[in-house]
């Protein structure tokens, strides 16, 4: 298993517990995977450094997670496909 980390952007038109509703499906869908979530940072909502499609702010979360690449694939699939997220990254760190 492989250590990664998650940052994810979600619209600022959303509900705060809307965000971490979606925030909290995103690990849930995680461990369904049979990902290991590691530490979860729910940031809230910061301006952006320039703007993304059109919008100045958004809700920011990190996840920090042990999976295999299959999951990790496909969970980057999803969120691309999501209308609530803006932007997501997912790097591997570590060893």
């Amino acid at each position: 298993m492989r250590a990664y980390e998650l940052m994810v952007i979600h619209r600022p038109d959303l509900a705060e517990a809307d965000v971490r509703k979606a925030f909290d499906e995103i690990q849930d869908a995680l461990r369904s995977q049979g990902a290991e979530v590691k530490e979860t940072d729910f940031w809230g909502k910061r301006r952006f450094a320039y703007e993304i499609e059109h919008l100045t702010e958004g809700y920011y979360s990190v996840v920090q997670f042990d999976s295999d690449v299959p999951p990790v694939e496909a969970l980057s699939r999803s969120l691309g496909l999501s209308d609530t997220v803006l932007r997501h990254k997912i790097v591997r760190y570590g060893k």
